[in-house]
């Protein structure tokens, strides 16, 4: 399991990652919201455990980007050293799934930590026609076939899926795959899409991976 720890102190950063990873799971730090942004657009995490008090970006505005722009469905644990209730409406509000008030015992940080976990291991699976993504295994399949795919595949893979139906544009994808602004003269996402159709698309007789001219790209079948 990969967990992002968003804390501006690094003293409790530390603790929290250590304590974590003695518990076996895997741990990234970031210590400020642009930071937690760039490494939610880099990869995909199982839990994110958010302070709401950063610097450069504050943990609300972070949550309401991961859950708007870029789609994000990890479930979010919101740490915050304030106790009222309006901050923890607000919390809740931009996407949070639980929260804890500073401060707390690391034990309760864990208890809250698995009940999110063993919720979100109820959806181990994104599925489209006869395309299957296994999210805990990270593996693909089409129909009888396994597909190998490398960690930016899956990355791009899983995007593509979990916003099935939509027109998504080269800019969104680079931003949330990549994270990085798009640059017009980089053909990156077009590349990697051919990987992708390649892979998943070839020799099927259904194409799951579509090109809107002028728009971008959409997977639905």
């Amino acid at each position: 399991m990969y967990l992002l720890v968003v804390e501006d102190e690094r003293k409790v950063a530390g603790f929290l990652k250590q304590g974590l990873e003695e518990e076996g799971y895997e741990v990234d730090c970031a210590y400020d919201g642009e930071e937690a942004l760039e490494c939610l657009r880099a990869r995909p995490y199982d839990l994110v455990i958010l302070d709401l008090m950063l610097p450069r970006v504050d943990g609300l505005e972070v949550l309401r980007r991961f859950r708007g722009e870029m789609a994000g469905g990890t479930p979010v644990l919101v740490l915050t050293a304030k106790d009222s209730v309006e901050d923890v409406v607000k919390g809740l509000d931009s996407g949070a799934d639980d929260y804890l008030t500073k401060p707390f015992a690391f034990e309760e940080l864990l208890a809250r930590v698995r009940a999110l976990l063993r919720r979100r291991e109820k959806e181990r699976e994104l599925r489209v026609e006869d395309l299957v993504l296994d999210l805990t295994a990270r593996k693909a399949k089409r129909g009888d076939k396994e597909v190998e795919l490398t960690a930016k595949e899956f990355a791009l893979l899983e995007y593509l899926m979990r916003r099935s139906g939509e027109v998504l544009s080269r800019e969104e994808i680079a931003e949330h795959v990549w994270g990085q602004d798009f640059d017009p003269l980089t053909n990156i996402v077009d590349v990697y899409i051919n990987h992708l159709r390649k892979k998943i698309d070839q020799g099927a007789p259904k194409k799951l991976i579509h090109t809107v001219r002028g728009v971008g790209y959409s997977l639905h079948g």
